[in-house]
């Protein structure tokens, strides 16, 4: 796994005006960034810049034509974040499956 790639991914998704943009790319689909700014209360250049951080997390791209700037949503680099948190998750099973066995083995009677 790439350590480097799934930290910019969580440090993008971890702030709430990036989840937001980028959750208004999925809804939406490519949006001019000038349209995408529209729907926050801050500058076109501060929502720029958490576009920038989206961007090098992979979770973005941007196509310019003539003067305009269109950003997508780029969904792939999440299987990163997928994978990690099912690693996670397997952990834990065995680990509670092992409490389970020490729990039903202190039930039963001893033999």
């Amino acid at each position: 796994m790439n350590d480097e790639a799934l930290s910019r991914i969580l440090k993008a998704v971890g702030d709430t005006t990036r989840r937001q943009i980028l959750t208004r790319l999925v809804q939406e689909g490519a949006m001019r960034v000038t349209a995408l700014a529209a729907y926050f209360d801050m500058s076109l250049n501060a929502v720029s810049k958490h576009i920038k951080v989206l961007e090098e997390a992979g979770l973005v791209t941007r196509q310019t034509i003539g003067r305009e700037h269109f950003i997508s949503a780029a969904l792939e680099p999440l299987r990163l974040t997928e994978t990690w948190f099912g690693q996670l998750k397997s952990i834990w099973d065995l680990r509670l499956m092992a409490l389970e066995d020490v729990l039903v083995s202190k039930e039963k009677p001893n033999e």
